[in-house]
Formats: structure tokens, C-alpha cells, sequence
């Protein structure tokens, strides 16, 4: 209807542009026919160019009538008395026609240029968020919606052959374009258009090869437009499987690269106890002449070193069941002063060649926390700053609020870690150059504490500076 009213408001106009130029020439100025008839053709120039060539033939009936009526003697009458008029009339009027369609012409490419310029631009958009993702399964899924985003069509549906699947824009195009007719034109790498419902469905190609089929309803896409669509979702969701793919496989690579140093690790970190076990066992059994000293100092040994074996099949349980997101967490609300008094508690050996300053005010706000995991994140934190700084030297443990988020240090004065290991100190079993060979460690105690502290919404950190020590840190949120 409104398309109609438009029509009728320009047919309506093409009189008055007749009757104003009359007005102006035969009432007003008095012009003679030669500028009369340049202006009514200047006119029919200007409708066919902004109109149309219909209207422009409508207006250059109505000036050729005007123009004999108004301007070619006998004024007033439709009544040609001089035959050189009558050539002067025909040569407007095929002037007209002429120039009307040369103007239609120039308006069709006009608008057939802008079209494509704006489907080159909808084709660049789109081709780009096709290649912003690599997760195939997010990909497919929003394809239908961003094609009737993009290219303003009312509805979009789509079939992958590989899955089996169909997937659409909304509820409501699964009514417009069919299952079967999707299928179809995949299996069989046709198109079907169906003209009455304005639906256009075309194969997904890569090669020569259908790998599914897309459908539109509605919209001003034409169909090269449509084929180049086609072309880019296929190239996109080949592209995507096979980052996938690869993704998969560093992923197997990897799983098996840290299979094979946990392996190696774990088998040199449990052969030392495991000899000094051995050792210890042997004397005990073999020479029943040991004195009582003797005896507890070996049995002594047993025991620490049963607990290190302990300690090291509980770390590599943990990075396990971490790796497999397989943590639960009894999130309560604590004071970070009993996760601190916890880990003192249980690294008081490893403590004991070091004094411990503690800065936790009592005022510090609760924060929901597994207080045992977060115990144990300060008591790994608390070992290494023992274990890498020379003995008698102090340890300080900080606690303080800062944007939201409480954060928790623990500083040494060690011999520091350099900018390398730094990026590298919460890899799995990584440990620092310096100290493979002379400190004990199966690299994975940073790892957990660095998981357990995400695992909570946080975030652990590391200051160093070589010859001045360390300073650690984690950050809960409040």
C-alpha cells in the first residue's frame, strides 16, 4: 500500500511539473518554443533520472502536449500549421524518449552499481565474523542468524551432511525453509527456489564436494551474492573443523608430553626415598647389634621419608584431578588469619630455621574460601620461601585489601628468580635453572597452589628480583 500511495503521488506530480513550466514560460516570460522545448526535455531528463523511465514517459506525453498547445503556432489549439513545427514536435518527442532511456540507463547502473557495492561490503563482513571463530560448534550454530543480520533477509536456515543436522535462525524459518528441501539440495548439490514462499536454497560447496546446503527467505541477496555466501560458510566451517582437529591433536601431544615428564619426574622424585627407605629397612634387619640410638635414628628416616613418598603420590593425585576440573570447593566464610595459622601449623618443620611476621589485621573482611585448600595454597608458598632462602632469614606474610579483592603475600629474602623462570615458575613440574640439581621438588606444588586460587576466582602472582628475594601473591575476590 505504501509503494502504491508513492506511485500515485508521482503521477500526480508529473502534471505540475507540466503546468509550472507553462506558467513560467507562456504567462510569466514569454519565451520563445526553442527554450520551451530544451526545458521540458531538461525536465523529462530530471524524472527519468530520480523516477524511472515510466514516469519519464508519462511527462514527455504531457509536455509534447503541452509544448504543441501552449508554444507551436496556432497557440491554444492542438492544431499544427507550419510543417517545420511538426518536425520540431517529433524531434522533442523522440528526444525525449531517447533521453529517457539513456537516463533510465545510467540510473539502472547507478543502482545496480551501489547494490553490489553494498553486497561486496555485507560479503567483507560477513567473510570476517566467519573467520573470528574456531569452535565449530558455535560457528554453526550462529550462522543462520548472523546471514539474515547481515544480508536483511526475513529468515535462514541451514544442513551439514557431516552432522546431520539442521540449524536456523529462528523458530519461525523452520516454517519458511524445509528440513527435506535442505536435505535435498545437499545430497543432490542443486538449488531449488520457490518463488511463492521467496525462498532460495543453494548447496554448500568446497570444491566440488556438498558438504551441506543454506537457505534465505526474502531479502534483495542476489544469487551470485548468495553463491559467494555459500562458498564462505563452507570454506568457514572446513577452516573451523580443522583447527579443531589440530587443536585436538596438540592437545594429545601435550597430554602425552606432560604424561611422559610426570612419568619421569615421579619416578625420580620416588626412587630417593624409596633407597633411603630400603637402606634404612636393610640395616635394621641385618645387623641386630645396632644400638637403641641407631635403631630410632633409621626408623626416623623411614618415617620422613614415608611421608615425603605420601606427599608426592598426594601432589600428583591433585594436579589430576585439577587437570579434570574434578576440585569441589566447600566455599565458607573465613578470616584469612586461620588459613595463615593452618599453613604455619603444618610447614612448622620446614619453618623452623626462619622467624614469621604475619601483618593480618583482625579488621580484614571475611572472604568465601575453601579454607583447607587455601591453607594449603599458604603452606606450599610458605615451603618454597623455607626451602630457597638462607636459613635465619625472615619470612613475612601480608594480608591486606585492595580493589575489591583480598590479597595475601608471602615474601622471602632468597636469592630471587630471574625474568625466564618467572615466566615459567606455575608451569607443571617446572622448577627453577639454578636449583634442579640442589633443592628437592617435583615442580608441581606452584601449579596447584596457582589452581586452587583460580579455582576460587583469584589470581597468584610472582615479584622477584635476583639477590633480593620474592614476594608472592594471590588475590581473592570479596
Amino acid at each position: 500500500m505504501k509503494t502504491i500511495g508513492k506511485a500515485a503521488g508521482k503521477i500526480a506530480a508529473l502534471p505540475l511539473i507540466v503546468a509550472l513550466i507553462v506558467l513560467v514560460y507562456h504567462k510569466l516570460a514569454q519565451v520563445n518554443p526553442a527554450t520551451a522545448g530544451f526545458t521540458f526535455l531538461v525536465a523529462v531528463l530530471a524524472v527519468s533520472a530520480l523516477w524511472g523511465l515510466r514516469y519519464a514517459t508519462i511527462l514527455a506525453v504531457l509536455a509534447t502536449l503541452a509544448y504543441n498547445f501552449f508554444f507551436l503556432p496556432p497557440i491554444g489549439t492542438f492544431t499544427i500549421a507550419d510543417p517545420q513545427n511538426w518536425i520540431a514536435l517529433v524531434a522533442f518527442i523522440v528526444s525525449a524518449i531517447i533521453a529517457s532511456q539513456l537516463a533510465e540507463r545510467a540510473r539502472r547502473r547507478t543502482q545496480d552499481a551501489n547494490q553490489r557495492r553494498i553486497e561486496l561490503e555485507r560479503l567483507y563482513n560477513f567473510s570476517q565474523q566467519m573467520l573470528a571463530t574456531d569452535n565449530v560448534l558455535t560457528l554453526v550454530n550462529s550462522i543462520p542468524a548472523v546471514v539474515v543480520d547481515t544480508f536483511a533477509v526475513i529468515a535462514a536456515g541451514m544442513y551439514l551432511i557431516e552432522r546431520k543436522k539442521v540449524y536456523y535462525s529462528d523458530v519461525a524459518a523452520q516454517e519458511a525453509i524445509k528440513d527435506e528441501d535442505l536435505k535435498y539440495a545437499a545430497n543432490r548439490g542443486e538449488s531449488i527456489t520457490d518463488t511463492a514462499h521467496s525462498v532460495v536454497i543453494v548447496p554448500l560447496r568446497v570444491g566440488v564436494r556438498s558438504v551441506g546446503a543454506l537457505g534465505v527467505q526474502g531479502g534483495d541477496v542476489g544469487r551470485d551474492t548468495l553463491d559467494a555466501v555459500s562458498s564462505l560458510v563452507a570454506v568457514a566451517i572446513e577452516r573451523a573443523g580443522a583447527v579443531e582437529k589440530l587443536a585436538h591433536t596438540e592437545a594429545s601431544r601435550e597430554s602425552e608430553r606432560l604424561r611422559s615428564i610426570l612419568l619421569d619426574s615421579v619416578t625420580h622424585d620416588f626412587r630417593t626415598p624409596l633407597t633411603a627407605i630400603k637402606a634404612s629397612a636393610e640395616s635394621l634387619l641385618g645387623d641386630g647389634s645396632l644400638s637403641e640410638s641407631a635403631r630410632h635414628e633409621l626408623l626416623t628416616v623411614v618415617n620422613e621419608e614415608s611421608d615425603r613418598l605420601d606427599r608426592l603420590v598426594g601432589e600428583a593425585a591433585e594436579m589430576a584431578q585439577l587437570d579434570a576440573g574434578a576440585v569441589e570447593l566447600r566455599l565458607e566464610p573465613h578470616h584469612i588469619r586461620e588459613a595463615i595459622d593452618e599453613a604455619i601449623s603444618v610447614t612448622k618443620t620446614a619453618l623452623s630455621k626462619h622467624s614469621v611476621e604475619v601483618h593480618a589485621d583482625k579488621s580484614l573482611p571475611l572472604v568465601k574460601m575453601d579454607l583447607r585448600r587455601i591453607a594449603e595454597v599458604l603452606a606450599q608458598l610458605l615451603d618454597n620461601a623455607a626451602k630457597y632462602s638462607p636459613p635465619g632469614t625472615p619470612i613475612t606474610i601480608t594480608s591486606e585489601v585492595q580493589k575489591r579483592r583480598l590479597v595475601t603475600s608471602v615474601a622471602d629474602h632468597g636469592l630471587g628468580i630471574d625474568g625466564i623462570d618467572q615466566d615459567m615458575i606455575f608451569e607443571k613440574f617446572y622448577r627453577g635453572r639454578g636449583q634442579r640439581s640442589t633443592i628437592q621438588g617435583t615442580g608441581m606444588g606452584l601449579a596447584i597452589a596457582k589452581a586452587l586460587v583460580e579455582a576460587h576466582g583469584g589470581k597468584m602472582t610472582v615479584v622477584s628480583q635476583l639477590g633480593k628475594g620474592s614476594v608472592f601473591s594471590f588475590a581473592l575476590p570479596l
